[in-house]
């Protein structure tokens, strides 16, 4: 595949806005394995970045550095700092729960918990502390319709979850994130386990979304990331398979102008 028949918008006008996480000279290690190696990376405000890189190169343990997830693997250990708004999120005094509600986490398969959508979208902002019904209700239609589901289980909210298609289950997943008001929005292959027809409703979600969260995404998928991201940060592994960002910058540059071979030949299928 040669780079001008990669999918993408030449004539998109990217603005980006201000610098929303960072990370700087960030190492990652699971007890003495090193999975990430000086990382330093700037993700802009209301706007999709997309990481890509081969299975591997630690792409997915780069994005849990952002709400913590890491914290749950025994022996993981993070040198180095990573900013969100400025703040710097592994310091002590930090609310780890404060910051998973404003740094929410799409996973690769859809998970909705086995209870009604309505239950599912509650969960949520039950635990943090919402009670009334009304305002339930409020937010439950307001995370659907801008998860584009609305109208799909508006008849259907006492339902169960399980039984909504696998791209129906993945929009009510992203609405369940809404659902805590977060600012930032995780998503690690969101599309992997979807059809065509289903990726391509999430891909227009996430642009739609776009405008108002700053959106993380993981993809093998080299025509999903030209389509929807703004930013594209491109990983490799070290031979002693440490993750290290060979390349970023705006997706236009990265996938028809790289700056480095290695880029340009994992964006073209010759590795990875």
């Amino acid at each position: 595949m040669e780079l001008n028949q990669v999918l993408f918008d030449k004539e998109k006008v990217v603005e980006l806005g201000e610098v929303k996480l960072k990370t700087e000279g960030v190492s990652l290690y699971y007890r003495n394995f090193q999975a990430l190696r000086n990382i330093s990376l700037e993700i802009p405000d209301r706007a999709i970045t997309a990481i890509i890189g081969p299975s591997g190169c630690g792409k997915s343990s780069f994005l849990r550095l952002f709400n913590r997830m890491n914290d749950l693997i025994g022996g993981a250990r993070v040198e180095g700092k990573v900013e969100f708004d400025d703040i710097s999120i592994y310091e002590d005094a930090i609310d780890v729960v404060e910051l998973r509600k404003k740094v929410g986490m799409v996973f690769q398969r859809p998970n909705p918990f086995p209870m009604s959508v309505f239950e599912n979208i509650a969960f949520g902002p039950k635990r943090h502390g919402k009670k009334n019904r009304k305002e339930m209700e409020e937010i439950i239609e307001r995370s659907l319709k801008q998860a584009a589901l609305w109208d799909d289980v508006k008849d259907k909210l006492n339902q169960s979850a399980l039984a909504l298609s696998g791209g129906q289950q993945q929009r009510l997943c992203i609405a369940r994130v809404l659902a805590v008001e977060p600012e930032v929005i995780l998503m690690d292959e969101p599309c992997s386990a979807l059809d065509p027809i289903a990726t391509l409703k999430i891909e227009d979600l996430m642009r739609e979304l776009s405008q108002d969260y700053t959106i993380i995404i993981v993809t093998h998928n080299m025509q999903q990331a030209a389509r929807v991201s703004d930013i594209s940060a491109f990983f490799m592994m070290e031979e002693d398979r440490a993750g290290i960002l060979v390349e970023k910058g705006l997706t236009s540059e990265i996938f028809t102008n790289p700056k480095d071979k290695r880029t340009e030949d994992y964006i073209t299928g010759r590795f990875g």
